[in-house]
């Protein structure tokens, strides 16, 4: 793997979900190699993704998708680390297993996966169809209302 790809996965693991799919987008929408279908062993034709897409991108939104999936466990373990302070560590460790449990569950759903994959190539192709990010689509439909 190149030092670029490498450095350009550590920014984009940085930035928040919505600023890394916007700059993957602008990314993307440099190079024509990008725009390529893959072959299936079906014989279908999908869109191909690239390392960054497929390893950093769609696991952001799997991991945003998971965390509101498991909202509950989340409160609850929020709840019980602020009544315990210190002792968190030991008095939340159920907890936290149910936490951890929820979100490593919908972590290896490969329908998640599909689900998530199906949603940036919409956004990545809306962005290169308009040229404005999805953060910024937003926006203008929320003043125009």
């Amino acid at each position: 793997m190149s030092d670029f790809t490498e450095r350009s996965e550590q920014l984009l693991g940085l930035l928040e979900p919505e600023m890394a799919l916007e700059l993957a987008l602008e990314m993307a929408d440099c190079v024509d190699v990008w725009t390529e279908t893959k072959q299936t062993k079906n014989g279908t034709k999908e869109p191909a993704l690239r390392h960054v897409e497929k390893d950093v991108l769609i696991p952001k939104l799997m991991r945003e998708k998971a965390r509101q999936r498991c909202s509950e466990k989340v409160q609850d373990f929020t709840h019980c680390c602020q009544e315990s302070g210190f002792l968190m560590v030991l008095k939340c460790r159920e907890e936290n297993a149910a936490l951890k449990g929820c979100l490593i569950s919908h972590y290896k759903d490969p329908h998640l996966f599909e689900e998530c994959k199906q949603e940036y190539l919409q956004e990545r192709e809306e962005y290169r169809k308009t040229g404005i990010p999805a953060k910024n689509r937003r926006e203008k439909i929320g003043t125009s209302m």
